[in-house]
């Protein structure tokens, strides 16, 4: 127990433990045949395990180069996003989840290409492990900006600052974070998008989110929004 009687956080393995359940529960949703959206970062890494071993026939797009390494690695076909053009599924992982759908994305830099998968897909289904799901999103937001202007831009958003020590993004950009409030992911995310030198942010609206599956102790939650399913 922690100090006042609280439970003490998860160990490194509890929430690996929980980051491999609510990987391989994603992964049974699948079917043969699917054309399925790869993201980005430790959740996923157990992902990409769990979809090798159900051997099923799938064509798939990945959001970053370590992923694209690790998918081939173990035998998954990896194409292009444009040569499969619309996706079934989108399977990532999220830094922050609130109930309503909002997220926080990006802690590993490639939430530009992770949204355009999200967005090319009929279903989004995010994993995580307990912790991530939060009552309020909370800064940073990171960003994704162009190396052209990118003092400028940084003054111009005003509570911003590129992370010290970042790589690139997957396409050369530079790493950023908004450190303001975010009280109204909604208006933020508007602010940000319209501010030249801005790529990509990574706030994801409720539209992009199907499924929300979060492993705690007890097993897996499976929250379904029902936001992302729509006619072709």
């Amino acid at each position: 127990m922690g100090v006042s009687g609280t439970p003490a956080p998860p160990s490194l393995s509890d929430r690996d433990d929980q980051k491999r359940a609510a990987a391989e529960a994603a992964a049974a949703l699948l079917e043969n045949g699917q054309r399925v959206g790869l993201g980005t970062g430790s959740t996923v890494a157990h992902l990409l395990p769990a979809l090798a071993a159900r051997g099923l026939r799938l064509r798939c797009v990945a959001t970053s180069p370590a992923t694209r390494v690790a998918a081939l690695e173990l035998g998954l076909d990896v194409r292009e996003l444009d040569e499969l053009g619309e996706l079934d599924v989108a399977i990532d992982g999220a830094d922050q989840i609130l109930a309503d759908g909002w997220l926080v994305k990006g802690g590993g830099g490639a939430h530009t290409r992770e949204k355009i998968v999200a967005a090319a897909a009929a279903r989004f289904v995010v994993i995580a492990s307990a912790e991530k799901a939060v009552a309020a999103l909370r800064p940073p937001v990171p960003l994704e900006i162009l190396r052209f202007g990118a003092q400028r831009t940084l003054v111009e958003l005003g509570e911003a600052r590129l992370r010290e020590g970042a790589a690139p993004s997957p396409d050369g950009n530079l790493i950023a974070d908004y450190l303001g409030p975010i009280e109204d992911p909604r208006r933020v995310a508007e602010r940000l998008c319209a501010q030249p030198g801005v790529v990509e942010h990574g706030l994801f609206a409720p539209e992009l989110v199907s499924d929300v599956l979060i492993a705690g102790p007890h097993g897996v939650q499976h929250r379904s929004l029902q936001r992302k399913e729509r006619a072709r």
